[in-house]
């Protein structure tokens, strides 16, 4: 009977496997995007980051707190060109947040119709539990990128939705989230608002409490201002030179 001497090998194999798989979805990824682009579709990054409301009151939420600090979303779009000029929307992340917005992303589909004419919108691939199963079919594998339905956090994105308005939604793979240059961006709001939160701050003292006011929404606004067209010029092309070295490689 054969067995493994050492049985972290089994998980290096099926890793390897995954590795393999993952590297395949990737160059599916290219290419449909590549095909899309030549075609004349405008490429647009759709997507999401949480802002913990610590991270804007630079308030320190250690062991000691029992309550979690309420997190905010925020969703938007951007192209090599900038944001998209489509108005942003917060939310705020919890418990009671469950409704999903359906007419949110035909709303932001519609403007960047206006705007860019047919467009690749590329929402990143949320990482699944599936991704620890063992080697999938070769059919599988050989599947063109084609997501179905993704849900953000209150917004679904719904693959007919975008070709209802000339668009073609795709799905970047999970380890390779880095090819999306919103995480870049998302990046620099967060700093931008650690290192200015004190600007936005108004003080209030009676003569028993002391309060502090957080221009939240003029924070964030100043924040996606400052990431300019010229910065986003710069990202993308980073993320260019990235997708040109993996066409390459994985080819």
């Amino acid at each position: 009977m054969f067995q493994f001497v050492n049985p972290l090998l089994r998980n290096i194999i099926i890793r390897n496997q995954l590795d393999s798989i993952k590297r395949k979805q990737c160059l599916q990824y290219l290419k449909a995007l590549r095909t899309l682009q030549y075609d004349g579709f405008k490429t647009v990054f759709f997507g999401e980051t949480d802002l913990p409301e610590s991270l804007v009151t630079g308030e320190d939420c250690g062991d000691e707190c029992f309550m979690q600090s309420p997190t905010w979303c925020i969703v938007h779009a951007g192209s090599s060109q900038g944001w998209v000029p489509w108005k942003y929307r917060l939310f705020l992340r919890d418990e009671l947040c469950v409704r999903q917005e359906e007419g949110l992303f035909f709303e932001f589909c519609h403007v960047v119709k206006m705007a860019y004419g047919k467009c690749a919108i590329v929402v990143k691939e949320r990482r699944q539990q599936d991704e620890m199963r063992p080697k999938e079919d070769k059919e599988s594998e050989d599947q063109p990128c084609a997501p179905s339905i993704i849900n953000l956090t209150s917004i679904v994105c719904c693959p007919e939705v975008a070709k209802s308005c000339g668009h073609e939604l795709l799905s970047l793979p999970f380890p390779y989230n880095y090819l999306n240059p919103l995480d870049s961006a998302w990046s620099s709001l967060k700093w931008f608002i650690i290192n200015n939160r004190k600007e936005f701050c108004l003080q209030s003292i009676d003569n028993i409490y002391s309060y502090q006011y957080i221009l939240f929404s003029d924070l964030v606004s100043k924040g996606i201002e400052r990431i300019t067209p010229d910065k986003w010029k710069t990202i993308t092309n980073k993320v260019r030179r990235w997708e040109n070295y993996y066409l390459g490689k994985f080819s």
